[in-house]
C-alpha cells in the first residue's frame, strides 16, 4: 500500500528517466533516485512558498532513508509525491514515493529530514508558524 492515504494531499511532479539515469545494470541507478527525491521536495518549496519567504529562508537536508523496492526502466511512466510528516521547531518531516503510474508500483519510499535555515546568517533557525500553516494541507500524521 501506498503511503499516500487516499483523502490526503500530496504534491505530485511527473519524472521523465533519461538514458544517463540507467546504470550497468539496465535500471535506473539508486543515486538517481536521491535526486528525485530532492527534486519533488525543492519543486514543493518553489510552487508553495512566496517570493518573500524563499528570499528570507533556505532548506538543507540532514537526513535521507529510502527504501528501493522496484526497478524503474527507460521509459517507464512515473511521478514523485511528496507530503509532510512530522513537524517540530526546526525541521520537517518530508516523505516521498516514486510510482510508475503504468502500474501504480511503489518503486521507492524516502523519509527525509529537512532543517529550515535562514538566508541572512546562513544558521539553522526555529520554523516560523506562518511556514507551518503554508503546508498545512500536506501534513499527514505519522
Amino acid at each position: 500500500m501506498s503511503f499516500a492515504k487516499h483523502g490526503l494531499q500530496v504534491f505530485e511532479i511527473p519524472i521523465e528517466i533519461l538514458p544517463q539515469d540507467i546504470d550497468d545494470n539496465d535500471h535506473v541507478n539508486n543515486v538517481v533516485y536521491l535526486k528525485w527525491i530532492f527534486d519533488v521536495a525543492l519543486e514543493h518549496w518553489n510552487v508553495s512558498a512566496p517570493p518573500e519567504m524563499k528570499a528570507m529562508y533556505g532548506w538543507v537536508a540532514t537526513r535521507h532513508e529510502i527504501d528501493y523496492r522496484r526497478e524503474a526502466l527507460l521509459g517507464d511512466p512515473i511521478v514523485a509525491r511528496t507530503w509532510i510528516g512530522a513537524v517540530d521547531s526546526r525541521r520537517f518531516e518530508r516523505l516521498t514515493e516514486i510510482v510508475r503510474t503504468s502500474d501504480d508500483h511503489v518503486l521507492c519510499r524516502g523519509r527525509s529530514i529537512w532543517t529550515l535555515l535562514s538566508r541572512e546568517t546562513g544558521r539553522i533557525i526555529r520554523i516560523p508558524p506562518d511556514m507551518v500553516q503554508l503546508f498545512a494541507a500536506y501534513m499527514h500524521p505519522g
